[in-house]
């Protein structure tokens, strides 16, 4: 069996091919369009009416799984190079016409989504998945060939990496009396664990460890947050991507992302083009229907090159401020949140303004307030600011964050304090400092944020097979 993919690629000489797939189109009882997933492109095979068996033709509707064995041959319509005249065909699974969801039409995304199990049948999910794949790949590949150790970091654990509070509790007690206390909560110690443990919000600080020994690491897998949100960039379930390195300053850090953004959509223009231009195209379909003032003012294909070739600007957080405060749209008041003062948080709308309309170029801002990060962050010497970095995009935002960490034991110890961190349960955390302790930095990039961009599409539930949002666990 050949893949249709590698079919298409064949100078027809009236080779021999045997071929499986599932029926896209059947016309005119003779044209079959067949896709096996493996491209965005179908093959188009000819069956001759007088042949076959009329049962048998009876049965071929779209979704129905066949294989075909037949010639490969000069194709004289339009639309394709080469086709197939079908010799042989078997069906292997019969489709129900009528009940068929998937039929040859335009279906909205939000009719697709509950029909997760079967929208991978569509070119747009299809083609979503196999640039997602080919990202994947990218990732590994290019850790791999600087270095860097893959390690898997806990799933199941019993601290809060972002002080965020909103996790999932695991546990194995059953929900009956005897499982509470006085105050309504459940008893930890007797549970599965003896303490209280979630679903991770990231995998950092245990990669941190593993730095520690191994010098250049990263995680690459799923992490969970329960935040209650049902907007179109939030999963309750989605992937990261997080590199720990020793030895490595901010400005290494920031040198590394730009470097990894780069290579891994460099990976898929050569790799899935077909994909992209497809996507591409029915990106600009899109914006047709919006209002001009809010089309982008580049397709999809211009908007990953526009991050290959251009150098990330870097700008600290004090210039930002500036820059966004005299921007026409904060004093005209265009901003939905309007910046007034220092040691505010960036918005979406802010980051993208500096890199859409003042810099014109992707954007790395450093050196953010204390108060608005996370308490692992390296502190600078004006004791205002910490050595936090974010990754901007056009379209997006900040698409990946990260930070030199704090190496120091005292001022570690003196920050946990302060933010009410329980420096008894991050023990092993504060050993790294004691032992051996050296300056270290790492990053995250949300998987599905990169696959937004990277597909042109609007909402995160749509690059991930199985979405988990509220009140959302179907498949």
């Amino acid at each position: 069996m050949v893949k249709i993919s590698e079919i298409l690629k064949i100078s027809p000489k009236k080779q021999n091919i045997v071929t499986k797939g599932w029926i896209k189109t059947f016309r005119g009882n003779r044209f079959i369009s067949i896709n096996d997933g493996s491209t965005i492109n179908n093959l188009q095979c000819v069956i001759d009416f007088n042949s076959q068996n009329q049962e048998l033709l009876k049965k071929l509707t779209t979704g129905t799984s066949i294989k075909i064995e037949g010639v490969l041959v000069k194709s004289i319509g339009k639309g394709q190079s080469i086709e197939v005249m079908v010799k042989k065909l078997f069906i292997y699974g019969e489709s129900d016409p009528e009940n068929f969801p998937i039929q040859p039409k335009k279906h909205s995304l939000e009719f697709l989504r509950e029909k997760a199990h079967l929208r991978i049948r569509t070119s747009t999910f299809s083609s979503i998945m196999r640039i997602r794949s080919s990202l994947s790949f990218a990732i590994h590949k290019f850790f791999n060939d600087k270095g860097f150790f893959h390690v898997h970091t806990p799933i199941i654990t019993g601290i809060d990496a972002e002080g965020a509070g909103e996790m999932f509790r695991v546990s194995a007690l059953e929900f009956n009396k005897s499982n509470f206390n006085k105050k309504g909560e459940l008893k930890s110690s007797n549970d599965f664990f003896g303490k209280e443990t979630h679903l991770t919000v990231s995998g950092q600080l245990e990669a941190e460890t593993l730095a520690m020994g191994l010098g250049n690491v990263y995680t690459f897998g799923p992490t969970f947050r329960a935040e209650n949100s049902n907007t179109s960039r939030h999963l309750a379930e989605f992937w990261m991507i997080e590199p720990e390195m020793a030895f490595c300053d901010l400005n290494g850090n920031m040198d590394l992302s730009e470097e990894f953004i780069k290579y891994i959509l460099k990976y898929i223009l050569l790799n899935c083009i077909e994909d992209l231009n497809f996507l591409n195209q029915r990106f600009l379909n899109e914006e047709k229907s919006k209002p001009k003032n809010e089309r982008s003012e580049m397709n999809l294909i211009e908007k990953i090159n526009f991050v290959i070739k251009n150098k990330f600007i870097r700008i600290n957080y004090d210039e930002a401020i500036k820059i966004l405060k005299s921007s026409k749209p904060n004093k005209k008041k265009k901003f939905k949140f309007i910046i007034s003062e220092w040691g505010t948080d960036l918005q979406s709308e802010h980051e993208r303004y500096l890199v859409e309309k003042h810099f014109k170029s992707p954007v790395i801002i450093y050196d953010y307030p204390s108060k608005i990060k996370a308490f692992y962050m390296r502190q600078n010497d004006d004791e205002k600011t910490v050595r936090a970095m974010d990754v901007l995009f056009p379209g997006i935002g900040e698409i990946a964050g990260g930070s030199q960490r704090e190496e120091r034991l005292e001022k570690l110890q003196k920050r946990m304090k302060e933010m009410k961190i329980d420096s008894d349960e991050l023990w092993w955390y504060l050993d790294l400092r004691r032992f051996g302790t050296v300056p270290h930095s790492g990053f995250g990039l949300g998987f599905e944020r990169l696959i937004l961009f990277a597909t042109g599409m609007n909402n995160i539930r749509d690059v991930i097979p199985y979405p988990r949002t509220p009140q959302n666990a179907s498949f």
